[in-house]
């Protein structure tokens, strides 16, 4: 448990569920992405609420489900706070159910906005007082003050005990609801003491920090939670320049950290938040001390002129993470990617050619996809490894299994075409090491899962050995150059 003052009362514990009970069957990864969002929401909680909060991160740990909620009972919490996803979703229906009476629950998450009803119908959620529906910070902090009503606070759900009907809040007529839902994200600040892996040491021996820079994502990729279609209630909000440079420095001068991942979205997603904020870098010479990776879109790094590419690297780019996805362009149209395979080996050659690193993702088995789809990614695959084999960067692919997630526009497709939402949330563990990938699986704990439907025209025996291959392939070229897998 990370950031509560023992010598206090807790007033709330939010707990992170393991992807799997790791109490029967150990965890592989040595190290998992930390839960930003649930350590802005303690942060905020400390800060603006004076409430004495912790965080309790079971994935990062290794928790089994047991342990877990021992954990957070011998804690004695007024409220337990969990984050609810689709893949994680029995743990904390389980962890929950397992926890002292006493204790209050409240949830959040894209799971418990995909499927409202659901959670609040769960018997192993009957404790539930709480479910926030988008982001989190207000109303979780105005939740653990006794006298603020939920029913004033918008977006909160709960089950009546009565009548077992769902009730909901509404702001009081003076007020919008809008500071509730949308807060300022530069007035939001991340302390990093509620962290077990952030920062962290890696590899390569730098210190390393992760950094969220803006909230929302005005694509629509059918397969994402984040699709602006299934996130309505959000704004779309970019932190300002120097706010970000102000982080990166703090967290230099905390910890020593001289790399930095910006995890979210848009980052390198629109060329007019790129323009100011590699103006900003420059002005405070970030390119000189640090070097940081970003998430990028395909489309704007490929419309890009030179001079903006050249100011990314100058001011000190590592590695651009790209939703890659597929090497078929009838694939990437069901997808609504708006982008072509032609676009994606222009803006990987472009930035290799000025020694930035690509980490592609992609996705085999989508519904839209069929068998000689399937081979196009493939030789996809191949041509931009070509190329990073004749310029200065590094590509680096990660190939996964296609999963759906309610909310996402490809869940509501599957389940009008029949497929019941039972099915498609059955999440269960793939192990790959059968089709040959062994060692090269390592660090890849918290992906490897599937529903075990064929969704595309690949038959999924014959979709997991080309994912295994994929991943053996980069494994072996990982470790011939040396670089973090």
């Amino acid at each position: 448990m990370r950031g509560a003052d023992p010598t206090r009362l807790l007033d709330a514990l939010f707990v992170n569920a393991p992807l799997r009970d790791y109490a029967r069957r150990p965890r592989t990864n040595d190290y998992t992405l930390p839960v930003l969002g649930m350590a802005y929401i303690a942060t905020y909680a400390r800060d603006v609420g004076g409430f004495n909060v912790g965080l309790l991160d079971a994935e990062a740990h290794g928790l089994g489900v047991d342990e877990t909620a021992r954990i957070v009972d011998e804690a004695r919490p007024r409220w337990a706070g969990m984050n609810l996803l689709a893949p994680t979703y029995e743990m904390s229906a389980r962890i929950a159910a397992a926890l002292d009476p006493g204790i209050r629950l409240m949830v959040g998450g894209h799971h418990a906005r995909a499927m409202p009803e659901r959670v609040l119908a769960d018997p192993r959620m009957d404790r539930l007082c709480a479910l926030i529906i988008g982001e989190g910070e207000t109303r979780v902090a105005a939740l653990l003050d006794d006298h603020t009503r939920r029913a004033e606070l918008p977006g909160v759900l709960w089950r009546d005990p009565l009548l077992g009907t769902t009730a909901v809040g509404i702001p009081r007529r003076d007020d919008t609801g809008h500071r509730w839902t949308s807060p300022p994200v530069d007035e939001l600040r991340l302390d990093r003491v509620f962290l077990p892996q952030d920062p962290y040491l890696a590899d390569d021996g730098r210190t390393e920090c992760n950094m969220v820079c803006s909230r929302g994502c005005p694509y629509n990729c059918d397969f994402c939670g984040a699709a602006v279609t299934a996130n309505p209630d959000i704004t779309i909000r970019t932190r300002t320049p120097d706010n970000i440079v102000a982080e990166i420095d703090q967290a230099h001068t905390r910890y020593g950290a001289t790399a930095f991942r910006v995890v979210d979205d848009l980052f390198l997603g629109a060329e007019r938040i790129i323009r100011p904020q590699m103006d900003a870098f420059a002005r405070h010479h970030v390119g000189e001390r640090f070097v940081w990776d970003a998430t990028g879109r395909i489309n704007i790094i490929d419309k890009a002129d030179d001079a903006l590419l050249d100011s990314l690297a100058s001011n000190g780019l590592r590695e651009v993470a790209l939703g890659i996805e597929s090497g078929s362009d009838t694939v990437l149209a069901r997808m609504d990617k708006r982008i072509t395979a032609a676009m994606t080996e222009r803006a990987t050659e472009r930035l290799l050619a000025r020694g930035i690193n690509v980490k592609g993702y992609f996705i085999f088995g989508h519904p839209a996809e069929s068998r000689e789809d399937l081979d196009a990614t493939v030789r996809h695959l191949h041509r931009l490894w070509a190329l990073s084999d004749r310029l200065p960067g590094v590509f680096r692919a990660s190939a996964f299994e296609f999963r759906p997630y309610p909310g996402t526009p490809v869940w509501k497709a599957l389940t009008d075409a029949g497929h019941k939402p039972e099915a498609l949330l059955a999440y269960a563990d793939v192990d790959l090491t059968a089709n040959g990938a062994d060692e090269s699986m390592r660090q890849r704990d918290e992906f490897n899962f599937s529903v075990d439907i064929q969704f595309g025209g690949t038959p999924l025996p014959v979709l997991r050995d080309t994912l295994a291959a994929v991943t053996r392939e980069q494994h072996h070229r990982t470790r011939a150059r040396g670089t973090t897998a």
